[in-house]
């Protein structure tokens, strides 16, 4: 079993005081909407790595990547990204952590301007190309799939900003992960069925022990 901190959109006080409650934990992932300097506190409290995906209220995280020598640029230009040094960002990629494979898609459905919002059309064309690349590591399938909105009509919210994508149930289809955690709209208080996936709001903090496919 790895044991997971999942968080999301509200920064938890009492976690930001006092990391004991999540002891133990070996894997951070964040559904979007947290500054990063709560998530890096997290990170170094805890000693444990962290994967995210960004939320709608996150800024612009488009257009970084690793030169091959290490350099992370950003239009050609070396560049400091924003979010916390040697952290994970997951959208539209594949991450291997603490004996997991985790897939991302951040962003939400878009209400107005500003950055990681997308039509339907445009997140299922991100959603495609997350299923081809995990096509290409089918030896070992997703353990887990993070998304900041959740898939359209499991959880989701009544207002158009807080509602799904159509394209995230065909993504877990696709992906068969044992969970899919996102955040974005207030907790549900309970958790939804997608196949043999789990749909879990994570707003706020939560601890998980997943157990890697591997081991399945």
């Amino acid at each position: 079993m790895v044991r997971v901190l999942a968080v999301s959109d509200v920064v938890e006080t009492a976690l930001w005081a006092d990391v004991r409650a999540a002891r133990g934990t070996e894997l951070i992932l964040s559904c979007g909407d947290l500054p990063f300097d709560y998530l890096s506190h997290l990170m170094n409290a805890l000693d444990a790595p962290l994967v995210f995906v960004p939320g709608n209220h996150d800024t612009d995280l488009s257009g970084y990547h690793l030169s091959r020598a290490g350099l992370t640029l950003r239009a050609g230009l070396p560049a400091t990204a924003p979010w916390p040094e040697g952290s994970v960002n997951a959208d539209g990629a594949i991450v291997d952590l603490a004996g997991l494979r985790v897939a991302g898609l951040g962003g939400c459905r878009r209400y107005r301007d500003g950055p990681n919002q997308y039509t339907d059309r445009q997140q299922a064309r991100r959603a495609r190309l997350l299923a081809a690349r995990a096509l290409l590591r089918r030896r070992c399938p997703v353990d887990l799939l993070i998304t900041h909105a959740p898939p359209r009509g499991i959880g989701d919210g009544a207002d158009p900003a807080h509602q799904g994508f159509t394209v995230l149930p065909w993504l877990v289809g696709r992906l068969r992960p044992a969970m899919l955690l996102h955040g974005h709209v207030d907790p549900a208080g309970r958790d939804f069925k997608l196949g043999d996936t789990i749909v879990r709001n994570v707003t706020g903090w939560h601890l998980l022990d997943i157990e890697p496919y591997r081991a399945r």
